[in-house]
C-alpha cells in the first residue's frame, strides 16, 4: 500500500466510525466502543507508518509527500484534494492519534453508563477525522472543511450535559468566540488566495519566497484573528474556561490534540506568510506575552481544578505562538508535541481526581486528608504531567519550553533574519516571566489537591482499568519526550532545539523559585485550614443534585458511579455548594496570599467577559430590542392597521344592508336632496 493511500485513510477511518456510531450506535449497543476505539487506533498506528515512511521529510532526506486531485473545476483559482505531508505534518498526526486513542479508551470506563455515550463517541471521532484532516491538508479549502467541522463538533461536545445551564452557555460561547475570528480568517484565506493564485500550500509558500504576496500586513493580520479564536489566545481566549463545563475526556482531547492546537499548526503551516510582514510578527508577540503573562496570573486564583488548567493551556499556547513570532515554528510545534503529552494527562487524571473527591473545588479538597492515597496512579502520573508542565529537568517540557526560549533569545540578541529584535525581547522576557507563575500554579495545584488536611477523603472505591492505564501511557512521553530533542530538528527545518544555557540557567531558576516560594506561602497557610471553614466556600453537607436548581434533571450521580456524572454534578453544585470563591474570605489558599489584591480580579479573567458585555452584548440586546419594538409598535400596527380599515369599511357597509326597503328609499331620497343642496351651492358659489 502506497504511503498516500495510507495517508488517506488515516482521517477517513476515525470518519467512518463516527458515521456508524452514528447510524448504529442506538440499534446495536455492543458495538458502540468497537467503533469508538478500533478506527481511532487504527488511524494512529497508519500514521506511525506514515511517519517512518517519510522520515522526517526534507531533513531525513525524504520530500515531503504531495498528491493532489481536482474533484471539480472552479474557476480561476482551483480548489484540489490535496495532501501536503512533511515532518511537521507526520507528527503532529501521530500526537492526535495517541491523544484521540487514549480519550476513547478513558471514555468506555469515564461514561460508562452515559446514555449519550454512542452520540458522544461518534463526536470524538468526527473530531479526531476533522483535526487529522487539518494536518495532513494540502489545500486551504479543504483545511477549512475540518477547521469548522471542529467548531461544531467542540460546540456539541462542550454541550454534552445540556441539562445545566453552565454547558448550554459554554457550548454557545464557544462556537460563537471562535465563529467571531473565523469571519476575518475566511476573508484572509480568500485574499491570500487572490494574491497567489491558488489555495494550494506548496504554491503559496513558493509565491511567497518569490515575493509575490501584495498585501502581507493585512492578510497575516486576518489570519491571525481566526487563530485568536481557535487558539484561545487574547482577545479571544474568553471560551476555553468556560468549555470545562464538558466532560474531562473532551477537555483533554481539545486542550491537547485538537481544536487549540489547530491554530498554532496552521500558523506553523504558513510562517513564510506571516513573516513577510514585520508588524504581524510584532503583534503576534504582544499577543503571544499578554497571553502568556495573564492566563498564568488567571490559573494562580482558580478553585475549579479544570479552570486551572484550562488557563495554563492558554499560557502554554502562548509559548508556542510566541516561538512563532520570532520565526522558529520548530521550537512552536515541539512544544506543542510535549505540551499535548503532558496536558492530555493532566486533564484525564484530573477527571480521576474529581470523580474520587466528589468535586472539582481545590478549596474543598485542601480539607481532605489522603486523597493521594486513594487514587495513585493520578497522584504519582499527574505529578510527572506537572514536573513538565513547570520544565524541570529532565521532563520533557522543559526541553520544549527551553526551545521556545533559546529561539526568543536568539531573535532578540540579533541573531535572526526572519523576525524583528523587538518581537525577541517582548516573547523572552514574557517568557521567563511566565515560567515563574507556571511553576507557582502547578505547584498549587498539587499541594492543594493531594497534601489537603481535615476529614478523611472518601472512599469512592478504585476507578476502571481503562482510566488508570491510560494515564501510565501518557506519563511515558511526558517524561522521556524530550530526549528526541537530538533528532527532532531532521524532522523540522534542520534548527537546532538543544536547550541554551542562559535560558535553561533562568528559566529553570525562575521556575524552581515560583515552587519554592508557593510552597512557602501554602506552609503559612495550611495551618489556617483546619480552623477556618473556607468562609463563604463552606462546603455543603450533601452534594445532591437537589442542592442546585441546574443539577436537578441530571441522572442519579453518587460519587461511586459514573466518572462523568459526578462531574457534571460538581460543575453544577459548585457555586450553590461553595458559593463565590472568588471574593471568599479563604486564607488557606497560597494562590491569595500570593496574589494579595490582584486576586479577586485574576479569579474572573481580569473581568474581560464583563467589558465584552459592556462593549458588544449588552449594546446588541439593546439593538434586538429597539428592532423588536419597531417590528411589533411600528411596522406589526401598519399592518394591522391595513387590514383593520377594510374591515370596519366592511362593518359599515353591513350595517346599512338591513332588508328594509323604506330604509333603503330613505337613504335614496337623503342622497337626493344632498347631491342637490351640493349642486345648488356649487352653482352659487360659480356665479
Amino acid at each position: 500500500m502506497t504511503t498516500t493511500t495510507l495517508a488517506v485513510l488515516v482521517p477517513l477511518l476515525p470518519f467512518l466510525g463516527a458515521a456508524a456510531g452514528l447510524l448504529l450506535g442506538r440499534r446495536v449497543p455492543g458495538l458502540v466502543r468497537p467503533l469508538a476505539v478500533l478506527p481511532t487506533l487504527t488511524a494512529l498506528v497508519l500514521a506511525v507508518l506514515v511517519a517512518v515512511r517519510q522520515g522526517g521529510g526534507t531533513g531525513g532526506g525524504t520530500a515531503p509527500l504531495d498528491a493532489a486531485t481536482e474533484l471539480t473545476p472552479t474557476g480561476s483559482v482551483p480548489i484540489e484534494l490535496a495532501l501536503h505531508i512533511d515532518g511537521f505534518a507526520a507528527l503532529v498526526a501521530v500526537l492526535v492519534g495517541v491523544v484521540a486513542s487514549c480519550v476513547q479508551i478513558y471514555s468506555t470506563g469515564y461514561l460508562r453508563d452515559d446514555p449519550r455515550y454512542p452520540s458522544y463517541a461518534a463526536l470524538v471521532s468526527l473530531f479526531t477525522s476533522a483535526m487529522l484532516l487539518v494536518v495532513y491538508s494540502g489545500d486551504l479549502m479543504v483545511l477549512l472543511v475540518g477547521w469548522e467541522i471542529m467548531g461544531i463538533c467542540s460546540y456539541f461536545l462542550v454541550g454534552h450535559y445540556w441539562e445545566t445551564p453552565e454547558a448550554r452557555a459554554a457550548s454557545l460561547k464557544a462556537f460563537l468566540v471562535t465563529k467571531l475570528g473565523d469571519v476575518p480568517f475566511l476573508i484572509g484565506l480568500f485574499a491570500l488566495a487572490v494574491d497567489t493564485g491558488s489555495f494550494r500550500i506548496t504554491t503559496i509558500l513558493t509565491t511567497v519566497a518569490d515575493g509575490g504576496l501584495d498585501h502581507p500586513t493585512l492578510i497575516a493580520l486576518l489570519l491571525l484573528a481566526g487563530v485568536a479564536g481557535k487558539s484561545a489566545q487574547f482577545p479571544l481566549h474568553t471560551w476555553l474556561p468556560d468549555a470545562m463545563a464538558g466532560p474531562t475526556p473532551v477537555s483533554a482531547l481539545i486542550h491537547a490534540a485538537t481544536m487549540v492546537a489547530a491554530g498554532v499548526y496552521f500558523v506553523a503551516r504558513l510562517l513564510p506568510v506571516f513573516a513577510a510582514s514585520a508588524a504581524a510578527l510584532v503583534v503576534l508577540a504582544v499577543m503571544a506575552a499578554v497571553t502568556m503573562g495573564g492566563s498564568a496570573l488567571a490559573a494562580l486564583a482558580q478553585d475549579d481544578i479544570k479552570r486551572v488548567l484550562a488557563y495554563s493551556t492558554i499560557g502554554q499556547l502562548g509559548y508556542m505562538t510566541g516561538a512563532l513570532a520570532v520565526g522558529d515554528r520548530g521550537a512552536a510545534v515541539f512544544h506543542l508535541l510535549s505540551h499535548g503529552a503532558f496536558k492530555a494527562l493532566l486533564f484525564l487524571a484530573a477527571g480521576v481526581i474529581i470523580h474520587a473527591a466528589g468535586t472539582n473545588s481545590l478549596a474543598a479538597m485542601s480539607r481532605m486528608k489522603g486523597l493521594r492515597d486513594r487514587i495513585p496512579d493520578a497522584y504519582w502520573t499527574m505529578t510527572v504531567a506537572l514536573l513538565a508542565l513547570a520544565a524541570i529537568p529532565p521532563f520533557s517540557g522543559f526541553f520544549s519550553k527551553e526551545a521556545v526560549l533559546g529561539a526568543a533569545e536568539h531573535t532578540a540578541t540579533g541573531h535572526a533574519e526572519s523576525a524583528p529584535t523587538a518581537a525577541g525581547w517582548i516573547v523572552l522576557v514574557a517568557g521567563l516571566l511566565t515560567a515563574l507563575l507556571t511553576a507557582a500554579y502547578a505547584t498549587r495545584l498539587w499541594l492543594l489537591a493531594f497534601h489537603g488536611k481535615g476529614a478523611e477523603a472518601p472512599d469512592h472505591g478504585k476507578q476502571p482499568v481503562t482510566m488508570t492505564a491510560v494515564l501510565w501511557v501518557l506519563a511515558v512521553p511526558s517524561l522521556v519526550f524530550g530526549l528526541a530533542v537530538g533528532v527532532l530538528p531532521d524532522w523540522f527545518d534542520g534548527h537546532e532545539l538543544t536547550p541554551t544555557l542562559t535560558t535553561s540557567v533562568l528559566g529553570t531558576g525562575l521556575a524552581l523559585v515560583g515552587a519554592l516560594v508557593t510552597y512557602g506561602a501554602w506552609r503559612h497557610t495550611t495551618a489556617l485550614a483546619a480552623r477556618v471553614p473556607m468562609g463563604a466556600a463552606r462546603p455543603s453537607p450533601d452534594h445532591r443534585p437537589s442542592t442546585s436548581r441546574s443539577a436537578a434533571h441530571l441522572p442519579d450521580a453518587s460519587p461511586d458511579g459514573d466518572g462523568g456524572l459526578v462531574e457534571a454534578e460538581a460543575i453544577a453544585t459548585h457555586t450553590p455548594a461553595y458559593g463565590d470563591v472568588a471574593s471568599a474570605p479563604d486564607p488557606a489558599d497560597p494562590g491569595r496570599l500570593l496574589l494579595g489584591p490582584l486576586h479577586r480580579h485574576a479569579a474572573v479573567g481580569f473581568h474581560l467577559d464583563a467589558v465584552y458585555a459592556a462593549l458588544f452584548v449588552r449594546p446588541v440586546q439593546a439593538a434586538a430590542r429597539l428592532v423588536r419594538f419597531l417590528d411589533r409598535e411600528v411596522v406589526e400596527t401598519y399592518v394591522r392597521g391595513a387590514g383593520a380599515a377594510p374591515r370596519w369599511l366592511g362593518a359599515a357597509v353591513r350595517r346599512a344592508q338591513t332588508g328594509n326597503v323604506q330604509t333603503y328609499l330613505s337613504a335614496l331620497l337623503a342622497g337626493a336632496v344632498v347631491l342637490a343642496v351640493a349642486a345648488v351651492l356649487v352653482a352659487t358659489a360659480g356665479a
